[in-house]
């Protein structure tokens, strides 16, 4: 009897170390094809779908919906197509079985072989890429002939120029910010051979992943589909199963808190997106000696100058964060202390050193809130941007956020962050620092208040702007600098948009 292949959960991207199990796609007994989605995951970045390489009948499901798994451990076990019966549902991987990382090297060979076999081109980060987290490997021995040695095929042996050859192809295709640029070996040589150009390629699977049938439809666009690739029937496909809640209800009574007396309505795990929101703001609060500096802004013209464009043109008109954001950039490059990181290193003498590391351009980070927690994407090279192009690129990222479909790049490249919290009808706050990131600053909501003008006093829209920043970079000086020159672009817009 075959034993089945155990499909490890791959590294889904940015050196993730875990995911939740959301939802299965498939169960036990089920026929499956390869690149078939078999179950959502959620990590601290986003929720995505993960597929099978493998063909063949479902024998375990390792894991059930709300439980959190470590990346390298078993996910699902195949039968392969041809192999006898699996065993009954119920059954489960033995509990003394264990699993060990390979060297580097024999891994990414082993990964291109079982790939290779399955046919797959639908691989996740660090999944059968090379220089990868390693793929791991039962360690009970298989059973052997009697009186024979073991019958194990025979491993062929990647050359180094082979390897190096194929791990170049690898970075040339690999396109910033795709979670399918990262595609198998067999797909890379497939492409390599016909002369297509993955760069330009759009992968038909989940988050843009280039899948084999991508590269065949690029060679030779052909109106019949390979049978592993029809869609099932609408009445054979299993019904799909909604995850449970996360938070789980405690009957009225049945448990009483032992400090204040009270009882327990609900208990809530902290996994997923809100486990890694809450790391890293303790990590912030522990590590960055933070500082806060203020300032209520008059922005009654930047209000007026905003509704004379939308006058003139009404569909074409960027919001006010989409300015304030243009002031910021604009603001860093005069004081680049704060589009910074402070890297710790170890010497020579094994001792650690930090330095402050200096960026060239500005990948701006906003705040969005959605149903999954706070997230913070952030737009690439915002400072070679106008408002309008900060707009429409802080409209998608907020739409990719709070539809789960950011890609780690996405999430994880900002050099400073921007906040609006007025839109939930606060005037200031003290925000924490996005780690490993230096500053942030805090837009309050813009009201009707007294103030004076000319000498007299007038009704004006204020708002106040916050900026938290880490007093390891710069002092009170290049904090209060930057944050008045935010503020004289909010008050006179037009001269300062014309110098930049």
């Amino acid at each position: 009897m075959s034993e089945p292949k155990v499909f490890l959960l791959p590294d889904l991207g940015e050196g993730l170390t875990e995911a939740e199990l959301v939802n299965w796609l498939v169960a036990v007994g089920d026929e499956i094809r390869v690149d078939q989605p078999i179950a959502e995951v959620e990590t601290a970045k986003s929720m995505v779908e993960v597929p099978s390489p493998y063909a063949g009948t479902v024998a375990v499901l390792h894991g059930e919906p709300g439980q959190t798994l470590d990346v390298g451990k078993p996910l699902i076990s195949v039968t392969p197509i041809g192999s006898p019966a699996v065993e009954p549902a119920e059954s489960r991987a033995p509990a003394g079985e264990t699993v060990e990382t390979e060297s580097a090297a024999s891994a990414s060979a082993e990964a291109y072989r079982d790939e290779e076999k399955a046919g797959s081109g639908n691989v996740l980060i660090g999944y059968g890429t090379p220089g990868g987290h390693g793929t791991a490997r039962r360690t009970r021995a298989r059973k052997q002939p009697v009186g024979g040695s073991a019958t194990t095929g025979a491993v062929a042996t990647v050359s180094d120029a082979e390897k190096a050859a194929d791990d170049l192809l690898l970075l040339r295709t690999r396109v910033p910010g795709k979670l399918g640029a990262v595609i198998s070996p067999l797909v890379r040589r497939m492409a390599r051979d016909h002369g297509v150009d993955l760069g330009g390629l759009q992968g038909s699977g989940a988050s843009g992943l280039i899948m084999r049938k991508d590269v065949e439809a690029a060679i030779a666009p052909a109106p019949t589909v390979e049978p592993h690739q029809v869609a099932e029937p609408a009445e054979t496909r299993r019904p799909r199963v909604e995850p449970r809640s996360v938070v789980e209800p405690v009957e009225t009574g049945a448990e009483t808190d032992s400090r204040t007396g009270l009882g327990i309505t609900a208990r809530t795990p902290v996994r997923g997106i809100r486990k890694a929101v809450a790391a890293n703001i303790t990590r912030s609060r522990s590590e960055i000696p933070e500082a806060t500096v203020w300032v209520d802004v008059d922005a009654t013209a930047l209000v007026e100058m905003r509704a004379a464009l939308k006058k003139a043109d009404p569909h074409n008109t960027p919001g006010l964060l989409a300015f304030v954001a243009r002031f910021v950039t604009a603001g860093l490059k005069k004081y680049p202390e704060l589009n910074t990181r402070i890297v710790t290193t170890e010497d020579a003498a094994g001792g650690e050193s930090q330095e402050i590391v200096a960026f060239d351009g500005v990948n701006l980070g906003f705040a969005a809130q959605t149903d999954q927690g706070l997230m913070v994407p952030s737009v690439r090279n915002a400072d070679k941007m106008s408002a309008r192009e900060l707009d429409a690129e802080i409209r998608r990222l907020t739409a990719v956020v709070r539809e789960g479909k950011a890609t780690p790049s996405e999430l994880g490249s900002g050099t400073f962050t921007l906040n609006n919290y007025g839109v939930f009808g606060v005037d200031g706050s003290a925000a924490i620092i996005n780690h490993p990131e230096v500053g942030i600053l805090g837009v309050g909501r813009i009201i009707d208040k007294p103030w004076v003008v000319n000498g007299e006093l007038a009704v004006r829209k204020v708002t106040e702007l916050t900026l938290t920043f880490d007093h390891r970079v710069c002092d009170g000086g290049t904090a209060g600098g930057f944050l008045r020159y935010v503020a004289d672009g909010v008050e006179h817009p037009a001269s300062v948009l014309a110098d930049l």
